[in-house]
Formats: structure tokens, sequence, C-alpha cells
């Protein structure tokens, strides 16, 4: 099962990524990404994926478990 990562540091607030899963993804209140999933099930793996690609620092990925 796809393990959810985040760069927290890198992050800068952009939510392309809750725009396009905001199931999976959120922005705190001081512009960071919150991952509201831990794991991915594989039948939404290039849902949330594509959504992880939209960030422009590239502050987002999966990794196989």
């Amino acid at each position: 099962m796809p393990v959810l990562k985040a760069d927290l540091a890198a992050c800068q607030g952009y939510a392309n990524c809750v725009v396009a899963a905001d199931d999976v993804y959120d922005i705190d209140d001081d512009g960071v990404v919150v991952l509201l999933q831990a794991t991915i099930d594989e039948a939404e793996r290039t849902r949330v994926e594509t959504a992880a690609r939209s960030c422009p620092v590239s502050a987002l990925w999966l990794e196989d478990a």
C-alpha cells in the first residue's frame, strides 16, 4: 500500500494538492500541508499521485511500503 510523504519545510502553501484531493490534503493555519491520510488505497493512487505532482515545489510524493 502506498505511503504518502511530505517535505513540510519545502511546502509553501500553494494548496494545489488540496484542490485536487481535499480528502487527502489540507493546509494548516501556518500555510503548511497536512496529510489527512498516511496510507493510500491502491485504487486511489493515480488521483493522489496526480495531486502530489501538482505541487509547484515538489513537496509531496508517494512511496511504496
